[in-house]
Parts: structure tokens; sequence; C-alpha cells
């Protein structure tokens, strides 16, 4: 027979708020920085982005607990349970972590925080973007590593999601270098609508994040092999958000649940909605609600 006793109010307030990964103890509501809770500061974050040229981003500090951050980066390559791709062409030369990878507990906190309906709400305070959609396949995304050498390629990202074809919006980046050097190279850069010059260099430092919307014209990179010291990689970590921009022409009404007809009443009232003019049918739903 089971002991397992039934959640209590009692008992759901004593269950622990925290996760220990390899010895290291986070508080679940420290994952992100209080700051996001703010409406004014997030009311500025999106008046900058707005502003931002040569097309709307963002860059921003200490979005995430650094402990996580520094968890997560030890679990690049750190077993054989996370395959990785790589991908060498003309245009580029990097490694990133599989669609689908299972990946280890401190980078599965990280993007399950990312992907949280409050996180979500986030960026649509930020970007203004409504029914934004989350991709926990981390398809294109994941974890991104550039060895000595590599670079990638002044490129726009791609528009629809291959599998959902959601409409991508945007791009959230997370760089994970301690102590990086401009001489290094790697600085992800924003070129301008005609891919002729580039406008802004962000250096990939520790707890940088990087919001990027996506646009036909959005061109960035970080194309200049990276020429760093034994041992040194540019990591970062990357998750798409889409939304189905049909849904913004769509102004249906949703379909609600519908219920069997139980009782003659409820088919004389079916059947009059089908017969009687729309106006006069939200009219006597309005009489019922009264």
């Amino acid at each position: 027979m089971s002991t397992r006793q039934p959640w209590t109010a009692e008992s759901l307030a004593e269950a622990p708020a925290e996760a220990v990964i390899r010895g290291q103890h986070l508080k679940l509501d420290e994952l992100l920085n209080p700051k996001l809770r703010d409406g004014a500061y997030l009311h500025g974050l999106h008046e900058q982005l707005l502003a931002a040229s040569p097309f709307p981003y963002l860059v921003v500090e200490d979005w995430f607990n650094p402990v996580l951050l520094r968890l997560v980066r030890d679990e690049f390559h750190s077993g054989p349970e996370l395959p990785w791709s790589t991908e060498i062409n003309r245009y580029a030369r990097v490694e990133r972590s599989r669609d689908h990878a299972r990946l280890g507990p401190a980078s599965q906190l990280y993007f399950n925080a990312l992907h949280s309906a409050f996180f979500l709400d986030v960026l649509f305070q930020v970007s203004g973007i409504a029914g934004l959609v989350a991709d926990p396949h981390l398809v294109g995304g994941g974890l991104h590593e550039t060895e000595n050498g590599g670079s990638f390629g002044i490129h726009t990202d791609f528009d629809r999601h291959p599998h959902t074809a959601l409409n991508n919006e945007m791009v959230l980046i997370t760089y994970l270098n301690d102590h990086w050097q401009p001489e290094w190279n790697g600085a992800l850069e924003l070129w301008d609508a005609q891919a002729h010059a580039c406008v802004r260099q962000i250096e990939p430092r520790f707890g940088r994040s990087v919001l990027l919307t996506h646009g036909a014209a959005h061109f960035h990179g970080h194309p200049t092999p990276l020429s760093v010291p034994p041992g040194i990689t540019r990591r970062s970590l990357a998750a798409y958000f889409y939304a189905n921009r049909f849904a913004r022409e769509d102004r249906r009404p949703a379909m609600l649940s519908r219920f069997m007809f139980t009782t003659r009443g409820d088919r004389v009232r079916h059947a009059l909605e089908q017969w009687l003019p729309p106006v006069l049918v939200r009219w006597l739903k309005g009489m019922r609600r009264s």
C-alpha cells in the first residue's frame, strides 16, 4: 500500500524552491533578474528596441543568474549524451547541439526559464509582439560553439519553423565567455539593410544577451575567423520565438467547446441559431446571460 500523503497547502509551502546541480544551490525564483518584473524597466527596453539601428534589437546585461550560466557553460561537451553537429561550408564553421538533444540539467533549467509564460510575457512587453510561442525542441537554437578559426557569415535567419510553419519573430542569444578580448574577433556584427557595411559590433561577453528581431534585411553574424588562445572557444545559447501572423488577420471568433444537445430546448436553440440573423443571435445570447 502506498504511504504517499496528498498535497496540502502546508506541504506545498515547504516544497523545495531550489535546484541543486553539481553541488550548486540555485533558488528557482532567482534564475531571472528581478528587474524583469519592473514594468517601467521593460517599457524603457521597448522604447530602446524600437529606436535601435540598423534594425530593432537589444543588448542587455545580467538577465540570468551567473551561477546558472557557469553551470551551463560547464555542460558543453561534458558527456556523450549531448550530440553535436558541425556546420562547415564557405559561410560558416560552427558547432551546435542537435535539435531535440538531451541537455544537461543546468542547460535545461535555463531554457525552461526562457520558455515559461512569465518570460514570454517579458518578451511581449519588450517587443510588442503578441502571441509569442517558444520552441522546446530548440530547432536552430540550443548550445553553440565556435573554435579557433571558426566564423559565421553575415546572414538573415530562417523565416518560419520547419515543422510548425510558425513565423520566426526573434532570437535571444546569451554569451558565456569570460574575459573576452576584442582582438580575438568573434564580435556579433549588425549590418545595414543593403549588407554593405557593419553598423554595430557587440562583444560576446559573459552574461550579455542580445535580442534580435527577425526581418528580411536584419543582417548579422561574426564573419571574421576567431583568433583565440589554446583552450578558448566562443560559446553561446540561442532560443528562437515564434508567432502565427495569420492570427492577426483572422478575426473570426474562436470556436468554443461544444456540448451534445441533451434536451429538446438545446436542440431548438441550436436550430434557431442556424436560421436567425447573427445580430439577433448575439442579442438573444446576451439576454440569456443577463
